[in-house]
């Protein structure tokens, strides 16, 4: 099987390459540009493409991509709402992701956003290196005794009660499916979570149902100086009203790891550039919100677990025997 990557950075083609050597029927070649109505004929002669989780898998790409014999989508993520499913399935290509990787990672950045926004270490390292030693402006509050709201207790969402719950917090939940696992989570209504949490983290999917789930009217039902994190799809929230939120002073402090419009910009040097869009720029200018470029899921663990499940789904669909809990339907 040939396996076409697009959007390659040296830290997925390192990875990649380690793991890649167990499989000897499997041929990668890789590609710095992601994929497009430009670049997709590129894949012409590769049985399977594999894609990340900002790349374009609309129905004109997946048309272009079946012409030129490609069967499989590997996703190295575990998010697909980029993908256009119905199009994908009429026209016979299987399209599989990474549903859990390093569930640790993702929490992990979670929590370290809201340690940073609670504790304001962005304005403390800019403050220092200036050589100022004032100590206003970055009051901070315990996060021992707080309550923890944590929006989707899948895999992710687990692992970031578990660390709540370690820190002394009252972790309570909202999920459509409650984890037996999590005996120390009480599951609660999502508007009953909104108005009791002073720490709200989002780890759910992006779907119809999901889609700007924290609007004006939830961020009303908020706590006054909640801090809010998301470091699972963009769209959850509509940056519209999470900044007229912020314009409110309705919060302690906010940390995205993801945004709505950051597609231009995730994993990209834009430095030099002026950014067409102003929603970057906007939350950028608040001195309570931290945004990194979706990196949660950037540590040594997760990429080699990514790159094996990846493989393995490239492997099984190989030898007619797809992973079923790994294909997405």
């Amino acid at each position: 099987m040939k396996i076409l990557f697009y959007d390659t950075k040296p830290y997925d083609r390192e990875s990649f390459e380690r793991v890649a050597s167990q499989y000897e029927n499997l041929t990668v070649e890789y590609l710095k540009t992601d994929i497009s109505e430009k670049t997709v004929s590129l894949a012409c002669g590769y049985d399977a493409v594999c894609l990340f989780v900002a790349s374009d898998a609309s129905a004109p790409i997946l048309r272009a991509l079946a012409e030129c014999g490609v069967r499989l989508i590997l996703l190295r993520c575990a998010g697909f709402n980029n993908v256009d499913l119905r199009e994908a399935d009429r026209l016979g290509i299987t399209v599989m992701r990474v549903p859990g990787y390093s569930p640790e990672a993702v929490a992990e950045h979670a929590m370290a956003l809201a340690f940073a926004v609670n504790r304001h270490i962005h304005k403390a390292y800019i403050k220092v290196r200036e050589n100022n030693f004032a100590l206003i402006g970055l009051t901070g509050m315990n996060f021992h005794g707080k309550i923890a709201g944590i929006i989707g207790t899948g895999k992710i969402g687990a692992a970031m009660c578990r660390i709540c719950h370690g820190l002394g917090m009252k972790v309570i939940g909202y999920d459509m499916y409650k984890n037996p696992s999590l005996d120390f989570v009480e599951y609660v209504e999502l508007d009953e979570l909104l108005a009791k949490s002073d720490l709200i983290s989002l780890h759910c999917p992006l779907l119809e149902s999901t889609y700007h789930m924290i609007d004006r009217t939830a961020i009303a039902k908020m706590k006054d100086n909640v801090i809010l994190v998301n470091t699972s799809r963009g769209a959850l929230i509509s940056t519209e009203d999470l900044i007229y939120g912020i314009r409110q002073h309705k919060f302690a402090g906010v940390g995205l790891d993801v945004y709505e419009e950051e597609q231009e910009n995730v994993f990209e040097n834009r430095e030099d550039d002026i950014l067409e869009s102003s929603v970057t720029a906007r939350l950028l200018s608040f001195p309570n919100v931290i945004v990194t470029s979706h990196q949660g899921f950037l540590t040594v663990e997760a990429l080699e677990a990514i790159s094996k499940t990846t493989l393995d789904n490239a492997e099984s669909f190989r030898l007619g025997t797809p992973i079923a809990e790994n294909i997405v339907k």
